[in-house]
């Protein structure tokens, strides 16, 4: 058997030891000789990088929030005066549907007085043409009861008969 084999797991080689120790001492002295500074800049930088990023993002923040703000305003403000605007264009639209009712009225008042006027002339008229009818009809009357003879009973029935007549 071959004496590596044989140690047990837990004997120390001394040699092999010593070896590990100045390779990692030299390790640890190349390593901060040439590289830390290089690695603790470059950390430095990337922490600034991080800071910066982080600083930028709350501004970005601040500055969304305040957008934000501002934009909440303008919507309210944007609203109230919609609000406004649609109040003034009920009002008008109010008023000119009063006018226009108005002005309906006058000319319904309009028209009903010229009819009425029209009705007044032609009921005159009517009442004209009447008088002239009966005023003939009085002298027809009167003519044939002339030309008869003036005896009472017989001017009744021709009265009568006239009225029959007409009738």
């Amino acid at each position: 058997m071959n004496p590596v084999f044989t140690q047990g797991l837990l004997d120390v080689d001394f040699g092999l030891f010593f070896w590990i120790l100045i390779t990692f001492l030299l390790f640890l002295f190349l390593l901060t000789k040439f590289a830390w500074k290089p690695i603790l800049n470059a950390l430095g930088e990337r922490e600034k990088a991080i800071r910066d990023s982080l600083e930028a993002a709350q501004k970005a923040k601040e500055e969304a929030l305040l957008i934000s703000r501002e934009n909440e305003k303008t919507m309210k403000e944007i609203e109230s005066i919609s609000l406004k605007l649609r109040k003034e264009a009920i009002e008008e639209a109010e008023a000119l549907r009063a006018d226009r009712a108005e002005k309906s009225k006058a000319e319904a008042e309009k028209l009903i007085e010229q009819a009425r006027s029209t009705i007044e002339q032609e009921k005159k008229k009517a009442l004209l043409e009447l008088r002239e009818e009966v005023s003939k009809m009085a002298i027809e009357a009167a003519s044939r009861i002339l030309d008869e003879e003036l005896d009472e009973e017989r001017n009744r029935k021709i009265v009568d008969r006239y009225i029959k007549e007409l009738s």
